[in-house]
């Protein structure tokens, strides 16, 4: 039997990605289109589990994850690149897995009842969730799920609901493997992990001059002072981000800076420099497709019709097999 080289993937539209979720998943994503065949979504509905009050903002946030998506290097020749919602058959499976899947299996997952508590969610949509990321991720028979650890019990849960499936029409679906991605510790400026929600990031779509100027304020060492103090480059941000962007920044940054021969602000300043260029050339793929907005629809529009041909010949099976078919 063939290897299943089918990934599947996708992120909540946010709008604007940031550095964590570039060396968190794009990157990876990009590195994969070579080898396997790559479904990369914008997983709208799943938005809807929290930010259910407020949709006006949706599609502009939509677009400018599409725009990160592209300018970070996805393809659309190798990659489809859609949004969930323009693939209606991710909720005819949902809707059907959601029948033969008892209701414990759901209130286990460990995202749900620590979300649940902390964002005050207690919606049907929201306990089924990991119901709908399984119908995302069965509904193009995957091989594969790029994740980091703390996703596994959802990837789990999805193999779990594919047994079951089988188990009672037959064998429809393969069970999907994790494949577990090691990226580095992306902090903000602040020092926590960079979130928007903290509002300390470093977005891909901030010019140089404001990406400097974010650096600038960077958190680092609380006892290097002053230039002259010795620091401590194993607990500080701006070190955590040289060692992604600084190549030999072993011996150029960690040991000045343990002798208090480099200040902060020539620290920080040389990460922007370092930083910048390596950005430099996605945020210029970046600008041309904010001016050519045709150019992102085609890709999202060429996209679903790619995932849309896939997700429709599995639901003829799944139809078939649940003797649904007329």
């Amino acid at each position: 039997m063939s290897e299943n080289r089918t990934v599947l993937s996708g992120m909540q539209p946010t709008g604007r990605l940031h550095l964590g979720n570039y060396e968190g998943a794009l990157k990876n994503w990009v590195a994969l289109q070579r080898d396997f065949d790559m479904h990369c979504c914008i997983v709208d509905w799943h938005a809807l589990t929290s930010d259910f009050a407020d949709t006006a903002g949706l599609p502009e946030r939509i677009r400018q994850m599409a725009i990160d998506y592209l300018a970070a290097g996805l393809d659309p020749d190798k990659t489809a690149v859609f949004v969930q919602s323009h693939v209606k058959e991710h909720a005819e499976l949902h809707l059907l897995f959601s029948m033969i899947i008892p209701i414990p299996w759901l209130e286990r997952v460990p995202s749900y009842k620590d979300k649940a508590e902390e964002l005050g969610l207690d919606s049907y949509g929201f306990l089924g969730y990991p119901l709908l990321q399984a119908a995302d991720i069965l509904i193009y028979k995957a091989g594969w799920v790029p994740v980091g650890q703390d996703q596994l019990p959802h990837i789990e849960l999805t193999r779990e609901v594919a047994r079951r499936f089988n188990s009672l029409y037959g064998e429809v679906f393969p069970e999907p493997q994790a494949k577990l991605t090691t990226f580095p510790a992306v902090p903000g400026t602040d020092g926590r992990k960079m979130s928007k929600s903290y509002e300390n990031e470093i977005s891909l779509s901030h010019s140089e001059e404001e990406t400097r100027a974010r650096l600038k304020k960077m958190f680092t060492d609380p006892q290097k002072l002053r230039k002259g103090d010795p620091g401590r480059p194993e607990i500080c941000p701006v070190y955590a981000l040289h060692k992604i962007y600084t190549p030999g920044c072993e011996s150029a940054i960690a040991p000045p800076c343990r002798t208090g021969e480099l200040g902060c602000v020539d620290c920080k300043m040389r990460l922007a420099d370092n930083l910048n260029a390596a950005l430099r050339p996605l945020r210029e793929r970046r600008a041309a497709l904010e001016r050519d907005t045709n150019a992102v629809d085609r890709a999202l529009a060429s996209g679903a019709d790619r995932a849309r041909a896939k997700a429709s010949a599995t639901m003829t099976e799944v139809r078939r097999a649940m003797h649904l078919a007329p």
